[in-house]
Order: C-alpha cells, then structure tokens, then sequence
C-alpha cells in the first residue's frame, strides 16, 4: 500500500531539519515500500537526507481532530546523524510535555516542540531501533495543547526492510 508522502514528506523534512532558507533542491524520491513503511531520499545544499516513514493504523480518540501522522526515521550523512527517530503528532503539543514510545515492554521519552517530538540523542536511540526492527508494533502517546491524550499505533511490519533501504539510500 502506497501512503503517497510527497510533499506533506517534505515539508516534514523542512520542519524536522529547520531548513528554512535551504530549501530542498529535490524533492523526495521514492526509494521503495515495505508493507506499512516506505522510504525516500531527498537532497538538498547540504547534501542527501533518507527516511523511513508511516503513518498509525490505529488513533485514538478517533473522534480528534488532527492534521497528517508520522513516525519517521532520518539518515542524514552530512550532519553525522544515523537513524534519528522522531514523530509529527498532526497537534500541537502541549508546552513543556513529553510522548512516550513504546516498543514491546521499553518505554521511551521524546521532547517535545510544536507539533513534534525527539528523542534526546544517546544510546537510547539504538535500543529504541532495534526493539523497532524486531516487534511488531509502536505506540506514540502525547498531550495537546488542550489537554487530550492521544494514542498512536503504528505496525512495525516492513520497518527492517526500509531502514535498509534509507540506508543505503545515502551511502
């Protein structure tokens, strides 16, 4: 199944990466689709950048009102950054909050700006990738703005697959 990105994957990029005025060069190019996950390259003045990307299966409350969901793993060899996990919550989230990702019994802090969310830079990173290449799902949970607590369940099938492609996508 084709999630057709495009351009919501770019200006997603253009968040995540505060590319402000260095825009993208080229936009991004489909790499390849693996069951729920699919993975692009884009270029820009500062040189390619990869990701694997979805969007959940699952959202509750349903009922919320809420732009385009992501989960997106980066690769971006110039700025030294190797499977950099993050997450577009499709809300504002609420000022000074925490998401919590969790992959089978591993729980996980991401920082919040906006309308998303990271996770500090550290060994955590690697451990959360790895749960992610051998479970089966990930759920995102966050507060808005206005005070609603929202979760995501996105599949993990097919993430193996793309991160490789991300991968070798910037080699």
């Amino acid at each position: 199944m084709r999630l057709n990105f495009g351009r919501i994957a770019l200006a997603t990029l253009g968040f995540v990466f505060c590319i402000g005025p260095s825009l993208a060069q080229t936009g991004p190019s489909l790499l390849g689709t693996f069951d729920d996950w699919e993975a692009y390259k884009s270029t820009d003045g500062r040189g390619a950048v990869c990701y694997a990307i979805s969007s959940p299966k699952a959202k509750e409350p349903a009922s919320a009102k809420r732009d385009p969901i992501y989960f997106l793993i980066t690769t971006w060899p110039k700025a030294s950054i190797a499977h950099e996990p993050s997450v577009i919550i499709g809300y504002q989230f609420k000022d000074a909050s925490k998401a919590t990702i969790q992959v089978g019994s591993d729980k996980f802090e991401f920082f919040t700006k906006a309308d998303a969310a990271w996770m500090p830079t550290g060994p955590d990173e690697q451990r959360l990738i790895t749960g992610m290449r051998t479970a089966s799902e990930l759920t995102v949970k966050g507060f808005s703005k206005r005070g609603t607590l929202t979760t995501d369940t996105y599949s993990l099938k097919g993430i193996s697959a793309a991160l490789d492609k991300a991968a070798e996508g910037c080699k």
